[in-house]
């Protein structure tokens, strides 16, 4: 498969819309997101997409960010600063950056009632919209306090859609009123069922969504578009999102099977407008991604791999540390690792609900889950002290290239071929390119796998 230019005219949001027909219609080419705020990660993302000449989608979640801060301290419109500052640092042109809102809806107030809920779920598309943001997803699946629940049963498909098509008229409505030939939002719509960030499956695959329950999704999700006299924003709901029977958990990744999913595949091209959506594709292999775009799941949400990616290259960077810089006087070892743990065990709320088992079992997942809840506690000024002691450390008394064999074998590799220096940055940058060049590879952006 040739790889594809992203380079026409027109701008991203656009060409993105673009490059999910051309999958509709039958081109192996899809998109990858970025569901992530730190800096590493964006600036790898930066680098891919400038190596394949390819468009970024970046995607903020709503408990990430949101209009009191989420767990990143950010709002909607100091997100979109924040990816602006880094394009700018790494030279990469905001016009091919696409920004988009990841479960967008009352998710994050899902304890109090349906109108304060979806009071502030409306206030925080508008915010996305007014920063920026130009692919929303729209997800109201969860109960809200007061709610009528059934056990183990999910929120009724027209309550769902009905708040649904209200977020979306008011991303329509803030559209109308912003000035400048902003593009008109697309949107996707339905949710995988798993909480965002990860199932906590450890013995069995999620069910692939079954093709009735799917066609149930989009008739009751038009209707209520067409409730609300929003045709025309349902020409731009480009992807609905389902589950292909992937999934992870701390110690297991759940494969993609293209049998299972064959009848799912079938069904949207007869029956629907738009491709897939599919979220926590962390962990597939290269040819498993690959085999997903080509069974129209076109855009490929990834977000704790790449962060797993990052510890992975901390930690390594930490070692070599140790063995290089721990002796010697004069310098202060940057203790990251303990640093970063310190945090997780002092504050345990991102974590204490995921992870299980006695104190050595809850201290290996700390470290090393592949849920990687450890990408909560990166930014706490405690642990980016130490982690800028690493990176000054290894900055300053570069370490031998025998120990990056040790440690990072495939960026010694990188290095003795010439392709950067022995700094630390461009170290933590490779290891996570690795990861990314999976969905580069698995887009159609690059001819040939990793």
């Amino acid at each position: 498969m040739r790889a594809k230019t992203r380079t026409d005219h027109g701008n991203a949001t656009q060409r993105l819309f673009r490059t999910l027909e051309e999958n509709r219609r039958g081109e192996a080419v899809g998109m990858y997101s970025i569901c992530s705020a730190n800096r590493y990660v964006l600036e790898a993302g930066m680098l891919q997409a400038t190596r394949d000449d390819a468009l970024l989608l970046i995607e903020s979640s709503s408990n990430q960010v949101n209009q009191f801060g989420g767990y990143t301290g950010q709002n909607p419109a100091s997100f979109a600063g924040f990816v602006r500052e880094v394009a700018s640092q790494m030279n990469f042109p905001m016009e091919r950056i696409v920004l988009g809102g990841d479960h967008l809806g009352p998710h994050v107030w899902r304890a109090e009632s349906p109108e304060k809920a979806m009071a502030k779920a409306r206030e925080l598309v508008r915010d996305c919209m007014r920063a920026g943001y130009s692919k929303i997803h729209l997800d109201a699946s969860m109960h809200l306090a007061g709610d009528p629940v059934e056990k183990n049963k999910s929120l009724a498909d027209e309550i769902v859609s009905a708040r649904a098509a209200e977020l979306c008229a008011v991303a329509e409505e803030t559209h109308r009123e912003m000035q400048g030939g902003s593009p008109a939002p697309i949107y996707v719509i339905g949710t995988e069922v798993p909480i965002p960030g990860g199932e906590q499956l450890e013995t069995a695959a999620p069910e692939t969504t079954r093709p009735k329950d799917l066609a149930r999704t989009l008739e009751t999700a038009q209707d209520a578009f067409r409730a609300m006299n929003l045709e025309e924003a349902w020409e731009r709901v480009v992807a609905v999102v389902v589950q292909p029977g992937v999934e992870f958990g701390d110690n297991s990744v759940f494969a993609y099977e293209h049998d299972k999913a064959a009848g799912l595949a079938a069904f949207g091209e007869k029956n629907w407008q738009g491709v897939f959506e599919a979220h926590s594709t962390d962990y597939q292999t290269a040819e498993a991604l690959r085999e997903m775009v080509k069974d129209h799941f076109a855009i490929l949400k990834v977000g704790p791999w790449f962060t797993f990616a990052f510890r992975e290259a901390v930690f390594a960077l930490s070692m070599i540390e140790e063995e290089w810089l721990g002796w010697r006087k004069g310098i202060t070892r940057s203790g990251v690792r303990e640093a970063l743990d310190h945090a997780m065990v002092a504050d345990p709320a991102h974590w204490k609900s995921y992870y299980h088992g006695d104190d050595a079992a809850l201290q290996f997942a700390r470290k090393y889950s592949y849920s990687d809840r450890s990408r909560y506690y990166w930014p706490q000024p405690a642990v980016q002290q130490a982690l800028h002691r690493l990176l000054s450390n290894l900055t300053e008394t570069p370490a031998p290239l025998s120990l990056l064999s040790q440690y990072l074998p495939k960026q010694w590799e990188e290095i003795r071929a010439g392709n950067f220096l022995n700094d630390p940055v461009p170290l933590i940058h490779s290891r996570i390119l690795e990861v990314i060049d999976n969905y580069a590879y698995a887009c159609g952006m690059k001819a040939a796998g990793p």
